[in-house]
């Protein structure tokens, strides 16, 4: 685990220009540091009905400052109109401030290992292709690894990691710093705050969360693992209205 000034870094991760990143006001909105680009990411299926791929649309101005909602009550999402504060959800953090990987389960396979954090899971379904991230993993071929890496990938909480078992490494490159809002038809929901690229996460108390290359931020104010989305938007059938 790499440390720079007491914030912690995943490993394989990457951390974004420490100009940009999301602060948490408490009892309130998520803070936008620098101007990282915003756009809606909507999750498309293939012919078996599983996610696939994202579909990027509609982009959303940023500049530092900006106030993003995650009570899910604003009329004006993804912006903050203050309604959090009228609104009757409870937005303490409840998430640890402990490494993800530190309670992940590994799962071995001939050529990489697979590494999955449930806590994180923000139910996007990537990983339930072919015969699912979990088995996939464990089956020799090019085929089998080609599809685990995808799925993984394609997992935008982070949960799912690979690595290869030749180098110990993080079997991934780190992508460009970007926020996404998700749109899941397939769920019948609107999904989390997608960030990606190392983007530092500072709690409402200043400590940081530790520095990932995908996160999930709840949007909806129903999460049991706040700030982190925990699929619970699937579950209430969040709908953001964009």
């Amino acid at each position: 685990m790499e440390r720079r000034d007491a914030v912690q870094v995943q490993q394989g991760s990457v951390e974004a220009d420490p100009a940009v990143s999301v602060v948490i006001l408490k009892d309130g909105p998520y803070l936008i540091r620098g101007a990282p680009p915003l756009h809606t990411q909507t999750i498309e299926r293939n012919e078996q009905g599983q996610s696939w791929q994202f579909r990027q649309g509609r982009q959303f101005a940023v500049k530092d400052g900006t106030r993003l909602c995650r009570c899910g009550h604003s009329q004006n999402k993804p912006y903050c109109d203050g309604s959090h504060a009228r609104a009757d959800v409870d937005l303490t953090e409840t998430a640890t401030f402990e490494p993800m990987l530190d309670s992940a389960q590994e799962i071995d396979g001939p050529r990489y290992a697979l590494t999955d954090n449930e806590r994180y899971c923000a139910f996007a379904r990537f990983c339930d292709n072919g015969e699912g991230i979990w088995n996939e993993v464990r089956q020799p071929g090019e085929q089998h690894a080609r599809l685990t890496m995808y799925m993984a990938h394609h997992c935008p909480s982070g949960r799912l990691l690979v690595w290869d078992r030749a180098t110990g490494e993080l079997a991934e490159e780190p992508s460009p710093v970007s926020l996404s809002l998700i749109e899941d038809p397939g769920a019948g929901a609107s999904g989390p705050l997608v960030l990606r690229g190392g983007i530092r996460v500072e709690s409402a108390s200043g400590e940081s969360y530790e520095i990932r290359n995908r996160q999930t931020l709840c949007r909806c104010g129903a999460s049991s693992n706040k700030p982190f989305c925990d699929g619970s938007h699937a579950t209430i059938r969040f709908q953001d209205g964009l």
